[in-house]
């Protein structure tokens, strides 16, 4: 089983403790969010597990292995951490045949990943007049150059379009089929949520939680129901017989906190309460990430006075 396993790590840079004892495992069949506010250490990490960075103490492996002593290490590891990384003198196929010479993987491959990648009619231009989207796609390109058993991707979808989001949530989802071991950093949530099977939270270099993404939001955002009805005095008279409080919003429609759709729509018909709209409310992986690292962000904007 390949799995990235972070054993009580730190990092440290001067004073400043980047990573702080941080341990956790990435396990294979699923996609792993890496959360975490600006200067969280999730970045940090990512370059230990890949041996860009030495560790002050502990140890980040792959399959039980530093990456540094992996032989051909993208037939084991494939990784994006900087889009720009990429030569712009060079064409986008060059550069994937200079990473593939070096692990002994074949032109043909190289081909591949530029047709799977949707580079393919542009792999011999420059880098240099791609797009940040293109040179995205170039870098997750090199990423599964050597069909490795682990992928780990910093903010992929930066700089794609609507397209390439869905095209990068189906690739995340199918790698994981797959038995891979995916790890994603993102400070997109609406976009985590959409394709994260399990999330690691880090604030201040510490580990926050290391959960499922449901169980994560379940914990930490009760859901509700929204209703909108032309008796008001009804629904809010059986709720409170049954120990519900509706609230009014200024569109009109009301909130019933802690509650099920189902459990709110059976009251309401066998009371005979005329229903506009009956719909849940469930919470969402923004709040419940905010919930969890408010404390925990190192650079806050102060609102702004009317």
């Amino acid at each position: 089983m390949t799995s990235i396993e972070v054993q009580s790590l730190t990092k440290e840079y001067g004073t400043k403790r980047a990573v702080d004892d941080l341990t956790f495992t990435v396990l294979p069949g699923r996609v792993t969010g890496f959360l975490g506010p600006n200067g969280a250490g999730k970045s940090t990490t990512m370059r230990l597990v890949l041996g860009l960075d030495r560790p002050t103490s502990g140890t980040a492996t792959v399959g039980g292995h530093a990456y540094p002593a992996l032989h051909e290490p993208l037939r084991h590891v494939g990784a994006l951490l900087d889009a720009q990384a990429a030569h712009g003198s060079r064409t986008a196929r060059d550069h994937l045949r200079t990473l593939a010479t070096s692990n002994r993987i074949t032109d043909r491959r190289v081909d591949e990943v530029l047709e799977e990648t949707g580079l393919a009619a542009v792999a011999r231009r420059r880098v240099k007049t791609y797009s940040l989207g293109m040179r995205q796609r170039l870098g997750i390109a090199a990423a599964l150059l050597g069909d490795p058993g682990v992928v780990m991707l910093d903010e992929p979808s930066n700089g794609l379009d609507p397209e390439g989001i869905i095209w990068i949530r189906a690739l995340l989802r199918r790698l994981a089929r797959e038995g891979r071991t995916v790890l994603v950093s993102s400070h997109l949530m609406n976009e985590t949520a959409s394709f994260a099977d399990h999330l690691v939270v880090l604030g201040r270099g510490r580990l926050l939680t290391d959960t499922p993404m449901r169980e994560f939001i379940h914990a930490r955002v009760h859901p509700s129901v929204r209703i909108r009805t032309t008796d008001p005095t009804a629904l809010k008279t059986v709720l409170a017989e049954h120990g519900h409080d509706a609230a009014e919003h200024e569109d009109g429609s009301w909130r019933v906190q802690h509650a099920r759709v189902d459990d709110i729509g059976r009251l309401a018909s066998a009371a005979g309460v005329p229903l506009l709209e009956l719909a849940a409310e469930e919470g969402t992986l923004e709040q419940a990430y905010l919930d969890l690292t408010a404390a925990e962000t190192e650079f806050t904007a102060q609102p702004q006075e009317a």
